[in-house]
């Protein structure tokens, strides 16, 4: 008799959803009006600037007794020259690895001791020192992080394990497909250009670095006028502002490192296709890829809407509606734009079965092409405007979320205000924006097509698509 009584409670609950909702059920209803508004409270965040030039942010967080803060410089890979490939990564790596009177176990011990955490690292146009823990413990862990950042060791032996650790690395890579596409996807958009290679280096540049190569990347990394100071969580402003002058005050400014060169605006001029011979694998790994934008660009939220549609969207997607939903030819495919300082490329992944590879990357074509003369319409733009907001709320849960991205606005000089009008902004692109960026963005004639996996049997099925070149891993 409870039995069915909880069960007829819940018919009851349910048929009453229904009812509330209408005769279709949720997920058939149209989404929700996008919310608007500021993302953070002003009361919470604080900015000043230090008479060197160095920046400060501040967002209070009052809700747990931690802490997190941290140094980013605004450079990164991408201001390395090529027989520099890879000292900003390396850098990073070695700064955590002993630094003012402590060496690499000393320092370990240290943070292990206040349950803290130590964080170092680079990307294209970044680098950035961060240490986490308790608040009750805000004076140790600022003079921690005074320490990696500006008096870091470069201990011989600690650059030796390090730089031996990313050239195994490297190896290591060559058994992963994916990281070999990647490879030879940067080596044919941007053959001579920084972008070329990894943010990590290549094996012949890492091989050069030593102490005295990373003491020296790292005065023109680390500058004043380079970087931000960001703090995050439970510290009022004044006693944060005051802890990054007593440590950082007298950091004397330097010149530091300019942003590198730009890449080619158009890459490649016609299509090509790679594939890495690997007969071992029953899977291709594939990867088509061409020039793409700026984080700056002024049509990014158009592109970025536009490729949601394409497959940026999960399943929401074109690509993977129709490969792997459709056709089942692949577990996942996606595709994006990887946004830097200058262009980097719009990438499209996914790895099928080798015998299928020419059928992919034929519907892969397609959908691009398709793109440009069947853009986007209404529903879709409605679609794709309620799920990008909503991952624009749920990447922005928690206080060091929304510094974090507070701090990349800073990296890429866009308005502060940009988290609390981004809403707002995509709300205001048209379907005659999205078909604008189909055709300006993608370019299915002239795409590099990389495959990695048995040559004899891809060759025959890539041929049609344009000149193969074969290569041995």
């Amino acid at each position: 008799m409870i039995g069915r009584r909880v069960i007829a409670y819940a018919l009851a609950a349910l048929f009453g959803a229904a009812c509330a909702f209408g005769s279709r059920p949720a997920w058939e209803q149209p989404p929700p009006p996008i919310a608007e508004g500021p993302v953070v409270p002003q009361e919470r965040l604080h900015r000043a600037t230090l008479l060197n030039g160095l920046s400060i942010l501040v967002l209070e967080d009052h809700a747990l007794p931690r802490i997190a803060i941290g140094v980013l410089t605004r450079r990164g890979a991408g201001s390395e020259t090529l027989a520099e490939a890879g000292s900003a990564s390396l850098t990073l790596d070695v700064m955590k690895r002993g630094a003012g009177g402590r060496d690499a176990f000393a320092l370990a011990r240290a943070v292990d001791e206040m349950g803290a955490s130590l964080s170092a690292g680079a990307g294209w146009d970044s680098a950035s020192v961060g240490v986490a823990g308790l608040s009750e413990d805000s004076a140790a862990l600022f003079a921690l992080l005074a320490d990696v950042v500006r008096r870091p060791r470069f201990d011989a032996a600690e650059v030796a394990r390090a730089r031996g650790e990313q050239l195994a690395a490297f190896e290591q890579e060559k058994d992963e497909p994916h990281a070999v596409a990647g490879k030879q996807a940067a080596r044919l958009l941007y053959d001579g250009h920084r972008y070329g290679l990894s943010a990590d280096g290549a094996p012949a540049s890492v091989a050069r670095l030593d102490a005295a190569a990373l003491r020296d990347w790292h005065a023109r990394l680390f500058t004043p006028g380079q970087s931000i100071v960001f703090v995050v969580g439970d510290m009022p402003r004044a006693v944060a502002v005051a802890h990054v002058e007593a440590l950082f005050g007298d950091w004397a400014p330097a010149a530091g490192v300019e942003p590198g060169p730009p890449p080619p605006e158009r890459t490649p001029d016609t299509r090509r296709v790679v594939i890495v011979d690997r007969p071992d694998l029953a899977q291709a790994q594939l990867l088509l890829a061409h020039e793409g934008i700026a984080r700056r660009d002024p049509d990014r939220i158009a592109a970025d809407l536009m490729n949601t549609v394409l497959g940026g969207g999960g399943f929401l997607s074109r690509l993977m509606t129709k490969v792997r939903a459709e056709e089942g030819l692949a577990y996942g495919i996606g595709s994006g734009f990887s946004l830097r300082r200058h262009p980097g490329p719009f990438l499209v992944s996914t790895s099928t079965r080798a015998a299928e590879a020419g059928r992919v990357v034929e519907i892969v074509l397609g959908e691009l092409s398709r793109m440009q003369t069947q853009p986007p319409g209404e529903a879709d733009l409605r679609l794709v405007r309620s799920f990008s907001a909503g991952r624009f709320v749920l990447g922005l849960e928690t206080s060091a979320a929304i510094a974090g991205s507070l701090v990349d606005l800073d990296v890429y000089g866009l308005p502060p205000d940009s988290l609390d009008t981004y809403r707002t902004r995509m709300q205001a692109v048209t379907v005659a924006d999205l078909a604008a960026a189909a055709v300006q963005r993608l370019h299915p004639d002239r795409i590099a097509i990389v495959a990695v996996g048995p040559a004899a049997t891809l060759r025959p099925q890539l041929e049609r698509f344009g000149p193969v070149e074969v290569l041995q891993p």
